[in-house]
């Protein structure tokens, strides 16, 4: 089984084409983030989902980022799809995280959906019809990926869905649904199948509010999800999602993850550094203060060292290498542990560089308290601890340290 995710560099006889396809996604990724700016305020102080974005998204075509250019996508590779989580989080993580997300679900329709519901699926999402919402979370599972008590049960050429999630990230706007569910024909709870639902084909009931600390305008509302889909929707192979998660979900997710936290972090890094070199800015700080100039300089570097292991992680995925590997699987949780740790302490830093004006109050045009909120979930969206505790497992299982 093939692991890259997404498409790899071509030929230099095809440079030329390449860039224009690059310059076209960036416009388009552009476009998304200045329409996030103008309702950036509202939806953080409501926590209502950014509709507004997500219409770009569609109007644009930005929702088929990874879709191949027969099928009238973008024909994106895994790098357009780093560097737009990166430019969206310099604006707002919410938006950068949505969009990632959803290019991971689209990504395992591409990879693995059979037809005929492939080519219908990559037709809605090139046309920008198709924003998709990933349903993994379940009650009792502790965040276990690899595990799903509701069974998915089987009647002649259709799967039942009876499914409560206490998350799912813009599940209320979503045009349709990713749900992992215990298989029909499953001995264990972790032979789990991932099954495609379109909206309307299921009752989608929401309950409780919506009410964070930061990521407000994510909109993770808990959604219970009803109904009848046929047969031929499951993505992959009954019991099979474990393959999925692997080559798929698990990658793309600490890649786009870890883009938008980098974007973020370096958004406000940005915008500090404007506030310092602004005349009116420089009247306040003390340019000459060595304990400034050292709190940028490790914001700065630890900026960098999550960017150099994100392209290092993103180059191993492309590369089409084994992501089963020991090695490649300890890189990745790396990537994500280290991402969600080093950002956040950077613009905890910032924080303390420019004090109480700047860092502290919500009105500050450096932006650093929402950015801060929001930060603060990296560790916790598929906890680190966890992934702690797998990455000690598989290091007994590599005692010569090896390096992918």
């Amino acid at each position: 089984m093939t692991t890259t995710t997404a498409k790899t560099a071509p030929p230099e006889s095809s440079a030329s084409a390449r860039e224009m396809t690059a310059t076209g996604i960036a416009e388009r990724v552009a476009s998304v983030a200045r329409v996030a700016e103008e309702h950036l305020e509202r939806t953080d102080r409501d926590a209502v989902f950014p509709e507004h974005a997500l219409a770009e998204m569609r109007r644009t075509g930005l929702l088929g980022l990874l879709v191949p250019a027969e099928h009238g996508g973008c024909g994106g590779t895994l790098t357009d799809l780093v560097d737009a989580a990166m430019a969206l989080g310099r604006v707002d993580m919410s938006v950068a995280m949505i969009f990632a997300m959803h290019c991971q679900q689209s990504e395992a329709i591409i990879r693995y959906a059979a037809s005929p519901l492939r080519e219908e699926l990559l037709s809605q999402l090139a046309a920008g019809d198709l924003y998709l919402a990933s349903v993994t979370t379940e009650p009792g599972k502790g965040g276990h990926l690899f595990r799903s008590y509701a069974p998915l049960r089987e009647a002649d050429d259709t799967l039942e869905v009876d499914r409560v999630a206490p998350i799912v990230t813009g599940g209320t706007a979503a045009d349709g649904f990713l749900i992992t569910m215990r298989s029909p024909h499953a001995t264990a709870d972790h032979h789990v199948s991932l099954v495609y639902a379109h909206r309307h084909q299921l009752r989608v009931e929401g309950s409780g509010a919506w009410c964070p600390m930061g990521m407000r305008a994510s909109h993770s509302l808990p959604l219970t999800f009803a109904g009848t889909i046929p047969g031929h929707q499951v993505i992959g192979e009954h019991g099979a999602f474990h393959h999925i998660a692997q080559s798929v979900f698990g990658p793309l997710a600490h890649l786009g993850w870890s883009a938008a936290w980098l974007g973020t972090a370096a958004g406000a890094l940005s915008r500090v550094l404007r506030l310092l070199r602004d005349p009116a800015g420089r009247k306040s700080f003390d340019l000459g203060s060595q304990l400034l100039m050292t709190r940028l300089s490790r914001a700065r570097q630890r900026l960098d060292t999550v960017h150099a292991l994100l392209r290092r992680t993103e180059a191993l995925v492309a590369s089409g290498a084994d992501l089963a590997d020991t090695s490649s699987q300890l890189l990745l949780n790396s990537l994500k542990i280290t991402a969600a740790e080093e950002c956040y302490r950077a613009v905890d830093e910032l924080i303390d560089a420019v004090g109480l004006r700047h860092g502290y109050l919500q009105n500050s045009p450096t932006r650093l308290e929402k950015t801060l909120r929001d930060l603060r979930s990296a560790a916790l969206n598929y906890s680190n601890d966890r992934l702690h505790l797998a990455d000690g497992r598989l290091c007994l299982l590599d005692p010569d340290v090896r390096f992918t």
